[in-house]
């Protein structure tokens, strides 16, 4: 075990529970630190069901493209907890990190807190001592109670799609995890809004402008859409012309289009140039990725290897879509190899790939305890009409897929599963 992984295991001890949404623990410990939240750059914050981490990777793509420096946090991470933390443009070292996880835990001297609150915690201390532009600022579950919502004055926020997820912690309708998102909304803010279901947008509509804020709607006050190989983008300060994204999918554009919203709307130093550059540059780990390497030497040489974290019905429905839009181009037989968390409905996230899918492996995700059994997993497959077969890893899931020529295998179903794929595959994240 790493120092790193030592000291974030006696973290993950201070209390009982994973999730506990409050805000009581954490503040009484940022006020021992001296306030870090109060000492950051101008912070970009974003909340939402899906689309959250991608919209994140273009605004960041977009200022470093102007030559801004940017801080990121994201969550989970997918191979190493250093992910997480981004300064300056550049992942905390491992070094930095422990010794401030350290001084965190001393500080905060055992008393119960929980391992998300205390790691976000040790990440406003990094961003507070650490000279940048901005900082984007990602939420971990929900907005109202989440551990990031400590920022009082954020410069802008963006509200991504609201889904059905996490209903046990947020509701159990959309309008009720609406309230939860809308929490990160600030009084003098301003704030772009994803495409939404009616419910949330009325939810999302009515808290803003109980806070004096007047929100830009995706699809009602801009818009972006691919037209003849380009994304083309338009507000009431006009249109743009640009490149499409890098990253793959329909859905892209839409989350290209709400970051370039937010560059406009928070008035970031970003021009055109900037908007082109980063779209042709922009990365984002294991969304609708292509994977080379060893795995994908498993596979013939006509077969294709991809690798996509979605976990949800939301993110099923773009990822099947981007199935149909690579068939138009070149149709092969889809293979799914998938593995989701026990909190998760593999049968509903398969609905999307009704018809498309030719066969589906399942995998039980490795060293989570909380993960579906492949067994389970397979049998609940089955009995919604899928071809499904249990296997042991992904290489003998692989193995498998390899005698279905020219196949088109999809590794989906939980960013666990994700950054397992990505460690074997010897390509973790930079």
């Amino acid at each position: 075990m790493s120092r790193t992984d030592a000291i974030l295991k006696r973290l993950g001890q201070l209390h009982p529970k994973l999730i506990d949404l409050s805000l009581d623990r954490m503040l009484p410990l940022l006020d021992a630190l001296g306030r870090p939240q109060d000492k950051l750059p101008p912070v970009i914050h974003v909340a939402g069901t899906n689309a959250k981490g991608s919209t994140i990777a273009y605004l960041r793509a977009f200022l470093e493209a102007a030559g801004q420096r940017v801080h990121v946090y994201n969550s989970p991470h997918l191979v190493h907890f250093n992910e997480r933390i981004r300064l300056a443009g550049k992942l905390v070292s491992t070094r930095r990190l422990n010794q401030m996880l350290e001084h965190v835990e001393a500080v905060n001297a055992g008393r119960p807190i929980t391992f998300f609150e205390v790691t976000t915690v040790v990440a406003m201390m990094l961003y507070a001592e650490t000279e940048a532009d901005y900082l984007l600022l990602e939420t971990g579950m929900g907005g109202t109670y989440d551990t990031t919502n400590i920022v009082a004055h954020p410069l802008g926020v963006i509200i991504t799609p609201v889904d059905l997820d996490h209903q046990g912690f947020l509701g159990n309708t959309i309008a009720e995890i609406a309230v939860s998102k809308a929490g990160i909304l600030k009084r003098g803010s301003k704030a772009v809004i994803g495409m939404q279901q009616e419910e949330g947008r009325a939810v999302i509509d009515r808290a803003a402008r109980r806070l004096g804020i007047t929100p830009l709607f995706q699809g009602e006050d801009f818009h972006g859409a691919a037209q003849d190989g380009r994304l083309v983008y338009q507000d009431e300060d006009g249109l743009l012309d640009l490149p499409p994204p890098a990253l793959i999918g329909a859905h892209q554009y839409d989350n290209a289009a709400l970051a370039i919203a937010a560059t406009r709307q928070f008035g970031l130093p970003v021009d055109e140039a900037a908007l082109a550059k980063g779209l042709r540059q922009v990365v984002w780990p294991a969304r609708m990725m292509p994977l080379r390497g060893r795995l994908r030497d498993l596979l013939g040489p006509g077969s294709e290897l991809w690798l996509d974290g979605g976990h949800n019905v939301h993110g099923a429905t773009a990822l099947a879509q981007a199935i149909d839009e690579m068939n138009r181009n070149r149709p092969a037989p889809l293979v799914l190899i998938m593995g989701m968390m026990n909190t998760r409905s593999p049968a509903a996230f398969l609905g999307p790939f009704a018809g498309k899918a030719e066969q589906v492996f399942t995998l039980t995700v490795p060293n989570e305890p909380n993960a579906h059994k492949a067994t389970d997993m397979a049998e609940t497959i089955k009995a919604a009409g899928f071809a499904a077969t249990p296997k042991r890893s992904i290489l003998s899931a692989l193995q498998a897929a390899a005698a279905i020529p020219n196949a088109r295998v999809l590794i989906c179903g939980s960013l666990y599963l994700a950054g397992d794929v990505l460690a074997k595959n010897g390509t973790p994240p930079d």
